[in-house]
């Protein structure tokens, strides 16, 4: 059996070291300023993911607790982290990442300072040597205290970092949004998938009548004079990029959602002063969005927390609890905020389950794009989810496979020209929807659900979140059909082009046959329409010949768009639309 790596769940410990070193640290911001802090090469730091290094491996963050001042005047931040780390090796040394933008001002063990040169700050990681070595199956406290002014993102979520922005009456609007560049622009952290914290503590304080709002659950609002606290924490595992700074003049919208599992939670919405007439109607569509992943799906993840969502100055990114909303109010053709239908589905695909590596992406934005035509199937019928999947079908590119099976950082996966770019979103949703209509609905959530709860009878307290990849949802797939499809993921995700369905003709005699670009097998069936009547042939790559009542009759392969297929029409279309766009 494959092994699947949980993410275990630890118990809550807040730590006075955090406390006392942001208190400590309310210096200056570093020289660097604003408009200089992107201009410094730091490639490492504004890459995500890739091959952990060895001094990384083996590391489970049981803990992350996060204490950060924000200044908004400055653009800048100080406080301090408190990792809590275990090791499934003897180390002498401790290498965690943080962008070098930031100003160290002390690192310690346990609680001890280490003496300055026990630590070092270079090429966006700090490295601390331990007094003492640590064994296999130790737990050590890292503290590290920094300050500086943080990396903005120019274009956020697609650039990562700081979104320093103002509300219309020019109060501060702040938020993070760092999916693409990593945790280490705001946190000291270990860069990567499956380095996750078990359990976090986020401390965000604010000039006073600003609200912060962040993962989890809030616990307290401390009041120090023109500050604010706002201390969150979470029990459940978290993504390294899903932890977020939300922070305005915020208002909330709150009330209990009453599941179809029995069990009760909040739904919370911080919006901002002035939107409340939008806020109102967008907080209507959450309990009927929560009532179909419910129902399709499953159990709501982190029912224990709250399902929350916070109005950005950016559009959106799925930060767990607390997901990123600014898409503005507006209105879509399908009846329904696409955007916010969208990030809450990572709640599930991408919270609930993460890839292993980003090379497996598409289980995060396939799965979540899929869910917007099937929603507007379960809202409105057939019809608005053939017209969705039908828009999604023009915007494939084709150039590198959805998986690559090799380890890949967020930027070689997400941009076109390096690996599947958006691709991961539009294709992996249509592999998906061929999917379901080879192996029929029974199957298809079956194993969707297998997928993302790792067992098939969800239930809420009986499952946690955890890694899986692509082989995953294989393994769920035939041992939901207990049939071997591996030849359908094999053409669909480890291969670029997409399979062509060949139809010749000759008088009365009709040939069809697949063509892939590879010698592996792929026995698609596919409906042919003849003269009006729906013919299902067991098509492979060997021409098998069909006779047709009349040398004129008109044939259509595949009329309903049950197969993801080269359809010339709709690349010639795409090839007209990138010229003319260029022009």
């Amino acid at each position: 059996m494959k092994i699947r790596p949980t993410k275990s769940l630890a118990s809550f410990a807040l730590s006075a070291t955090a406390v006392a070193l942001l208190s400590a640290c309310s210096t200056s911001p570093s020289a660097v300023s604003a408009a200089d802090s992107n201009a410094l090469d730091r490639s490492y730091t504004m890459s995500s993911g890739g091959t952990l290094s060895a001094d990384q491996q083996g590391i489970t963050i049981v803990d992350a607790d996060i204490a950060l001042k924000v200044m908004p005047e400055q653009r800048a931040v100080s406080g301090t982290t408190v990792l809590t780390l275990k090791t499934d090796r003897q180390r002498s040394k401790l290498v965690v990442d943080l962008d070098d933008l930031f100003q160290l001002d002390g690192v310690t063990v346990n609680g001890e300072a280490l003496p300055t040169g026990q630590f070092t700050h270079q090429q966006g990681q700090v490295t601390a040597s331990l007094p003492q070595s640590i064994a296999a199956g130790d737990t050590v406290k890292l503290g590290i205290s920094y300050h500086g002014v943080p990396h903005v993102a120019e274009k956020a979520p697609w650039d990562g970092g700081f979104v320093w922005s103002h509300t219309e009456d020019g109060k501060p609007w702040i938020a993070t949004a760092v999916q693409g560049e990593g945790c280490d622009l705001i946190w000291p952290c270990i860069d990567h998938p499956m380095a996750e914290p078990q359990s976090a503590t986020i401390r965000v304080t604010v000039p006073k009548g600003l609200v912060a709002a962040s993962n989890g659950m809030l616990q307290d609002v401390v009041q120090d004079g023109d500050w604010s606290r706002y201390i969150w924490h979470t029990d459940e595992p978290i993504n390294t990029y899903a932890i977020a700074l939300n922070i305005g003049p915020y208002k909330t919208l709150k009330s209990t959602y009453h599941s179809r599992y029995g069990n009760d939670y909040p739904m919370v919405f911080y919006y901002l002063e002035g939107n409340e007439a939008k806020a109102k109607e967008l907080y209507k569509e959450f309990p009927e969005m929560l009532n179909f992943f419910e129902d399709m799906i499953g159990p709501y993840p982190f029912h224990a927390e709250k399902m929350g969502v916070v109005e950005t100055p950016h559009l959106g990114m799925e930060h767990q609890t607390i997901n990123a909303y600014g898409n503005g109010y507006k209105k879509g053709p399908y009846g329904y905020d696409w955007l916010m239908q969208h990030e809450l589905a990572h709640e599930w695909f991408g919270n609930q389950i993460t890839n292993t590596d980003w090379d497996h992406m598409w289980l995060h934005e396939g799965f979540g794009s899929y869910m917007q035509p099937l929603y507007s199937e379960y809202l409105h019928g057939k019809m608005a989810y053939d017209a969705e999947m039908y828009k999604l079908r023009q915007g494939l590119i084709n150039e590198y496979p959805l998986v690559s099976n090799h380890s890949m950082t967020e930027d070689d996966v997400y941009q076109n020209g390096r690996g599947p770019g958006s691709d991961i979103y539009a294709k992996g949703a249509w592999v998906l929807h061929t999917l379901r209509q080879l192996i029929g609905d029974q199957a298809f959530f079956a194993a969707t659900k297998q997928l993302v709860y790792d067992r098939d009878d969800p239930k809420p307290g009986n499952f946690k979140p955890y890694f899986a990849d692509s082989q995953r949802f294989i393994d769920a797939v035939n041992e939901e059909t207990g049939k071997n499809y591996q030849w359908f993921f094999d053409t669909y995700l480890y291969q670029a082009a997409l399979p062509k369905l060949v139809t010749e003709r000759d008088g009365k005699q009709l040939t069809v046959y697949w063509q892939t670009e590879s010698s592996s097998p792929f026995p698609m069936p596919v409906n042919i329409r003849i003269d009006g009547k729906v013919v299902r042939v067991n098509a492979n790559k060997q021409p098998q010949t069909i006779m047709l009542p009349d040398s004129r009759s008109h044939v259509t392969a595949d009329p309903d768009f049950a197969v993801l297929q080269q359809r010339e029409y709709i690349e010639e279309f795409a090839d007209y639309r990138n010229k003319t766009s260029q022009q």
